[in-house]
């Protein structure tokens, strides 16, 4: 019972002694050597996160910037300008974008006829028939303007410049409905016809409507205008009915037959 009670007095001292020692701090056990803390390396700390950024309040969105606007009349007085030869003609006012009537059409109809023909005829544009087949006045109306001019002994399949025929409209693209061409479209193929006229040099235009006088001539009023001689481009220009007026107005074909007259004889003399 001694020696018992002796061990566990021992033990309640050492435990007692232990936790006075926590109460202290010390929670490391004590070794037979004494130890210098500081000699200890310093002790590895976590870097601390940065610091979050302030917030900014969001930039506000940049107002869309309007696209140039394009002068589509300067592009096409550029590109007409530039051919030289039809070919080069046909291929810029091919690739002249700014014409919505492009858009719907099936062709781009340039011309038909002889080009070193003495007349040249200039239509409104292309029809139904024209645009399906590609070359101007080949529909009703194109019909009655062959039968015309080959009463006075000019056609557009002769190979002969004298007794030849060069035709070609205002505008290369059938409007929708068949409707006449806006003041903006006429503006807008102006230089490429101006140029077509230059290539082709004839000594005689012949402006068949109110469209071509418009557009030639800066006129309208076909039935006030028709037989009388006017210059446009350094070339007499001489204005006429429309073959489609004289289908929907037959009486008129004795006015279309002295101008005719007139044609033939300004070409003799």
């Amino acid at each position: 019972m001694g020696i018992e009670t002796d061990i566990l007095g021992d033990w309640h001292a050492a435990y007692a002694a232990l936790v006075w020692q926590q109460e202290l701090g010390g929670f490391d056990p004590v070794g037979d050597a004494p130890l210098n803390r500081y000699e200890l390396a310093e002790p590895v700390r976590e870097p601390a996160a940065p610091a979050a950024a302030p917030r900014r309040s969001a930039a506000p969105a940049p107002e869309p910037v309007a696209a140039p606007r394009v002068d589509a009349v300067a592009e096409a007085r550029r590109a007409a300008a530039a051919a030289t030869t039809l070919e080069e003609l046909r291929a810029a006012i091919s690739a002249y974008g700014h014409c919505e009537l492009k858009r719907g059409a099936k062709s781009t109809v340039f011309c038909d006829g002889l080009p070193q023909a003495r007349v040249m005829v200039i239509g409104e544009a292309p029809g139904r028939d024209e645009d399906i087949e590609g070359r101007p006045f080949v529909g009703r109306a194109g019909q009655l303007l062959d039968r015309m001019f080959a009463a006075i002994g000019l056609r557009r399949d002769s190979a002969d410049a004298a007794t030849g025929l060069y035709i070609t409209n205002v505008m290369p693209w059938r409007p929708p409905s068949n409707r006449e061409p806006t003041a903006e479209e006429m503006a807008m193929m102006g230089p490429f016809l101006a140029r077509h006229a230059a290539l082709i040099d004839p000594e005689v235009i012949v402006v068949m409507g109110n469209t071509p006088a418009q557009a030639v001539l800066g006129s309208r009023g076909i039935t006030r205008l028709r037989g009388s001689w006017a210059q446009a481009w350094g070339k007499p220009v001489l204005p006429m009915l429309h073959p489609a007026y004289l289908l929907r107005n037959p009486a008129a074909k004795r006015e279309a037959w002295a101008d005719l007259l007139a044609l033939q004889a300004r070409l003799r003399g």
